[in-house]
């Protein structure tokens, strides 16, 4: 496949012709240092060179709040909502994002496929982008580095004033037709960035650090500063709980029934009829989540569920951090000294 060199101040012309072939999302600034995918309106707002989104992608395909059907109770009817499927161009996507959705792609084509999901999966196509690992970033311990292509159509390597364009599908090359930048032939990829944050556990033995560790004290000591937002749920590309309601019209004509996101870490999560709540403690709903990223979803896949984004770490007001975690268990399953998650 080839590759193509795109100068910096040439950016524009490619997110401009890019355009051309469907909608582009992007990355752009949000307030002072924060980041949000949304759509293109004009190629010099596009920021190529960011840490982290504040929500990842799975926004576009399962949406914080949609509504699944309207219904008319005066009649006993009900309509189901038409989703669409545009042909979309996820620009600017780092590696970890893309493998989280591809995540989601297991859970919901699994069993019963998900059909708005899967839906407003069709027609997207995506072009990655290296970064720089912040304090946060742990993807290469999970198995993801931060030029990893797998699922891309393009990605873009940062080269000395600009970047070169590799061709990754046939998709990617019929993107790229007609836009006339030059061969990126002897230029050098982009090398492997070194990262600051580490798990001290090849992710392949992940699940069997967790089959050790359901008793740990580290639970006990984590969830001492856990406030139970569910923030670190809402934030994460692989969390994929979901709530459905019915809400009636004022009237009691009609209503919607509707689906919005959930969080394991929120107390009425696993509460059931009769006052029972399956996980009121905050320990045992830290351990339902990383359990859920690294053993039980982990066991039936061969790859974490968890991508080291660091988004979790990033934006949890307690300072909690999943390497922490991790490593913590590791030191007490390895009989090295304990220290509290936090020191």
């Amino acid at each position: 496949m080839a590759r193509h060199l795109v100068r910096q101040e040439q950016v524009g012309a490619l997110l401009a012709h890019l355009s051309r072939s469907g909608k582009v999302i992007a990355p752009h600034k949000k307030g002072v240092k924060s980041f949000t995918f949304q759509e293109m309106a004009d190629p010099a707002a596009v920021v190529l060179e960011y840490s982290r989104t504040i929500v990842p992608l799975k926004k576009y395909f399962l949406p914080a709040r949609e509504t699944l059907l309207s219904f008319d109770l005066t009649k006993n009817q009900y309509t189901t909502a038409a989703v669409e499927s545009p042909a979309r161009i996820f620009v600017g996507v780092h590696s970890y994002d893309l493998q989280g959705l591809l995540r989601l792609d297991q859970a919901f084509v699994k069993g019963v496929p998900e059909a708005n999901y899967l839906k407003r999966r069709e027609n997207c196509l995506f072009v990655g982008v290296g970064y720089q690992p912040d304090k946060f970033h742990f993807s290469r311990s999970v198995g993801i580095p931060v030029y990893k292509t797998d699922g891309f159509d393009l990605f873009l390597h940062k080269v000395d004033g600009g970047y070169v364009v590799e061709e990754l599908t046939q998709a990617g090359a019929g993107l790229m037709a007609g836009a006339g930048f030059p061969s990126a032939d002897g230029h050098k990829a982009s090398d492997e960035p070194s990262f600051a944050n580490n798990l001290r556990v090849h992710h392949n033995r992940l699940p069997d650090l967790f089959a050790k560790a359901y008793e740990s004290k580290v639970w006990g000591e984590v969830s001492k500063r856990c406030v139970g937002c569910g923030s670190c749920n809402l934030v994460c590309p692989t969390c994929y709980c979901f709530d459905v309601k019915d809400e009636v019209a004022v009237n009691a004509a009609g209503g919607e029934r509707v689906r919005v996101w959930d969080a394991c870490m929120s107390e009425p999560f696993a509460a059931v009829a009769g006052g029972e709540n399956f996980r009121e403690h905050l320990f045992s709903r830290q351990r339902h989540r990383l359990y859920r990223k690294f053993k039980y979803q982990a066991g039936g896949t061969d790859v974490p569920f968890c991508v080291g984004c660091g988004r979790c770490a990033e934006q949890c007001s307690a300072h909690i951090d999943v390497t922490e975690i991790v490593n913590e268990l590791y030191r007490e399953q390895s009989g090295e000294e304990i220290r509290k998650p936090g020191n």
